[in-house]
Parts: structure tokens; C-alpha cells; sequence
């Protein structure tokens, strides 16, 4: 296969209905089983369908992620091939979080919270396993009838960072206005990468933009390691106190001074609404509450290092 498949290509057991979406190394499509069943088929793009090395990660991880029950994770319902076509078929939803953010621009602040705190359980459930997602962000958070967010694309995950392992070739994970500042600079990553780049998520949730824009791919690595977050209750003043707080601290650039963990994160989440106790407990980096975006000289000279 050389081309975009066009709707109505069968692969496997599934009709292909319409294009949905796609990303660097997969198209995503409505597809219909034979049985009448609706599902999401995320099909490889051939450049890497054509890579056995990376198809076959890509398999793999797909069978690891079919593997993980939680409801608020993407259930993989098969994984198959068609030839030189690598697939799995995942459920359908009805909506993502990118595409009502393109509806409605901001949410509702007890909807941003909903949403961090389904995120966030997912995002226990998966480091508990040692599972980092690397690329959260609005594109992969989908949303079920009922507002339910579930997080897709751990399996793309896994397969590109196991392949890069492996091989040495070089493939840059994660999306430019979403990742960590390690993750910018190449850096060993843990947890704490994936709770930034849901601080960018909520942030853009709340005020209908992300902290850092350039069309400069190095510029705007440069902001997230180097560049303060303007304080979201100056674009979005009717926030509470205590979700800027979180947010915030989502945000340090050290993962020091992020929350430890999700679990801990998932705690403030659930405390925005019934405030058991002081918003000042929530520690925030220092000078993230001013409005100037200049760093600290220590943060610099602590995180920067030339490409």
C-alpha cells in the first residue's frame, strides 16, 4: 500500500467508513466489522508499515496496550494485518476534547476539572505499570456520551521510543506546544513528563490557548525550558484561585517542583470543588503568580544545554 486508503477499502474483517483523522505514523478511520459493529481502526502509515523493525513494535505494543483494562484508557479491541497493512481496531467515540475545545474555544471550569481528573486516573493507572504516554494533549483525549475522557495512543508511544531504542534512529515523540522541557531538551523522562504536558492541556481548556506559540520548532523548545507560563486568571479571570495554583504547578519547569505523582495530582483535582483546605498549600514556582515570563538565571543555567 502506497496510498491514503480510500473509505470503503476492506481490511481484515473491516470496511473502512471515513477518514477520522491522522497523526505522524497512522491514520485513524470509522470502520465497520463485519459483524456491524462500529470501531476506530488506526492503520500505519507505510513508510513504517514497510519498516519491519518498527512494525513489528508497533504490533507488539499494540497487543500490550489491548492489555490494559481501565475505563478511562482506550480499549484495543484486535490487532491485525492485511497484507502489508499493520491495524488495530479500537472503540469508537462520539467526540475528542480537541474538537469541542475547536466547538466552544474554553470549557466550563467543572468540565476542565472533569477532564484532568479522568486524564489523571489514567495516567495512575499507566505509570503504576511504567508506562509513560509522552504525547497528551486535546488530540488524543477522547470523549465518551456521557463526557467520560478516555486517553488513547499509548501503544504509538511505546513502539516509537522502543524503536528508537533499539535502532539509534532518531524520532521525536510528543507535539511541539505540549511537551515537557525535558522532553524538548532529550532528556531521561518519567511521569511527571506526562503531568506538564496535561498542564498544557488544562491550561488551554481554560484560557482557549496554549502558554507557549512559535512557529519556530527550537524557539518554542526554548520557551517551555526556559519561558515562564503567563498566569491563566490573567486570560481567564473567573477561574478559581486554587485550578491556577494546580495548573501552575503542573507547569514548573523542573519536574522536582511538579506533584510527585499523578495520584497526588488527582488529590488537588478533587479537592477544586469542596476546597478542604487552603489554595495557598498549593505550592507554586516562584514567580509564576507575576506577570513578567522571564526565568530565574538558575533555572537557565540548570536546565539549557545547546543542541
Amino acid at each position: 500500500m502506497t496510498d491514503t486508503p480510500e473509505p470503503g477499502a476492506r481490511l481484515g474483517r473491516f470496511t473502512l467508513d471515513r477518514l477520522l483523522g491522522q497523526g505522524g505514523f497512522a491514520w485513524v478511520y470509522a470502520a465497520t466489522r463485519a459483524d456491524g459493529k462500529s470501531f476506530a481502526l488506526k492503520v500505519l502509515k507505510p513508510r513504517y508499515a514497510n519498516d519491519p523493525a518498527f512494525e513489528s513494535r508497533f504490533r507488539q505494543e499494540a497487543v500490550f496496550a489491548a492489555g490494559l483494562e481501565h475505563p478511562n484508557v482506550i480499549h484495543i479491541e484486535e490487532v491485525g494485518s492485511d497484507e502489508d497493512v499493520a491495524f488495530f481496531a479500537m472503540d469508537l467515540y462520539p467526540d475528542t476534547l480537541s474538537e469541542r475545545l475547536a466547538r466552544e474555544t474554553r470549557l466550563p471550569e467543572p468540565d476542565a476539572v472533569a477532564v484532568g481528573i479522568g486524564v489523571t486516573r489514567a495516567l495512575a493507572f499507566a505509570h503504576e505499570r511504567n508506562l509513560i504516554h509522552r504525547d497528551i494533549k486535546p488530540d488524543n483525549i477522547l470523549l465518551a456520551a456521557d463526557g467520560r475522557p478516555v486517553l488513547t495512543d499509548f501503544g504509538i508511544a511505546r513502539a516509537v521510543s522502543g524503536y528508537v531504542a533499539a535502532t539509534g534512529f532518531n524520532m521525536t515523540i510528543g507535539t511541539p506546544a505540549y511537551i515537557s522541557p525535558e522532553q524538548a531538551q532529550g532528556r531521561v523522562l518519567d511521569g511527571r513528563s506526562d503531568l506538564y504536558s496535561l498542564g498544557i492541556t488544562l491550561y488551554r481548556c481554560m484560557t482557549g490557548d496554549v502558554p507557549f506559540r512559535s512557529l519556530d520548532w527550537f524557539e518554542l523548545a526554548r520557551m517551555h525550558v526556559e519561558d515562564r507560563p503567563e498566569p491563566p486568571r490573567n486570560r481567564r479571570p473567573d477561574m478559581t484561585r486554587r485550578l491556577e495554583r494546580i495548573i501552575l504547578r503542573l507547569l514548573a519547569k523542573h519536574p522536582a517542583d511538579r506533584y510527585p505523582s499523578a495520584d497526588a495530582l488527582l488529590a488537588d483535582l478533587a479537592d477544586v470543588a469542596i476546597r478542604s483546605r487552603p489554595t495557598s498549600d498549593i505550592p507554586v514556582p516562584e514567580g509564576y503568580l507575576r506577570d513578567s515570563k522571564a526565568v530565574d538565571p538558575e533555572i537557565r543555567k540548570r536546565w539549557w544545554k545547546v543542541w
